[in-house]
């Protein structure tokens, strides 16, 4: 491999990164906001720390960490970097197929969970602000009503429900556009894993190459 292809392997795994790691502090920056902020309510009150703002920290944290070393290990040719950079991409390619797997096998008994749940936080509205700002940011965004319709408040759906006669449950709404999304979704999950597995072979083949000049060298 010529030198100055391996330059511009160098810096498109630089660029590809620098452009992640942006998008990292956004996703960071967003999570903080909702954090600081409590848009977001809990929902499910077994998994207190599931809530919107804790999800974007995570999500956003990971992505910035693992780009930060793509991008110092692709410019300054770093083999230690690079090498952590491959290992946390191949964790969490792993990571996401096992959990597609799960997901699948056990899609049933998720259903039952997430629905139980949701009729659980239905019950702490009027007692819990944080659960009754988390219904009606849901209410009023998805234009639904409770886990599967209005019957699900007993003693009466809250202002945030849409006033029409025939109104669908948030959950069976959200389950609905999902199946009904469900190629999207999948292509969108592909191309990332694509992306994972690129950034990979980049990272490996700039490690490799790496290893050749030094003895070409003689260090």
């Amino acid at each position: 491999m010529s030198m100055s292809t391996l330059k511009l392997l160098k810096y498109i795994l630089f660029v590809f990164n620098l452009l992640f790691w942006v998008s990292g502090c956004c996703i960071l920056g967003f999570g903080i906001y909702f954090l600081v902020h409590n848009n977001f309510g809990v929902l499910f009150h077994k998994l207190p720390f599931l809530t919107l703002g804790n999800v974007l920290v995570i999500v956003g944290s990971i992505i910035m960490v693992v780009a930060f070393l793509g991008c110092m290990g692709s410019i300054k040719e770093n083999k230690c970097l690079l090498m952590s950079f491959f290992i946390l991409l191949l964790i969490i390619l792993l990571a996401e197929v096992t959990l597609a797997i799960l997901l699948f096998v056990y899609e049933q008994k998720l259903n039952k969970y997430v629905s139980e749940g949701l009729n659980d936080s239905i019950q702490r509205y009027h007692s819990d602000n944080s659960t009754k700002a988390a219904w009606d940011f849901i209410q009023t965004f998805l234009n639904c009503c409770g886990v599967n319709g209005t019957s699900d408040w007993t003693s009466g759906p809250p202002e945030s429900c849409p006033s029409k006669p025939e109104v669908e449950g948030c959950y069976m709404k959200v389950q609905e556009w999902f199946y009904s999304n469900f190629l999207y979704i999948g292509i969108i999950t592909i191309c990332v894993c694509v992306i994972q597995v690129l950034g990979m072979s980049f990272a490996l083949t700039l490690n490799c190459q790496i290893d050749k000049t030094s003895q070409a060298l003689g260090l």
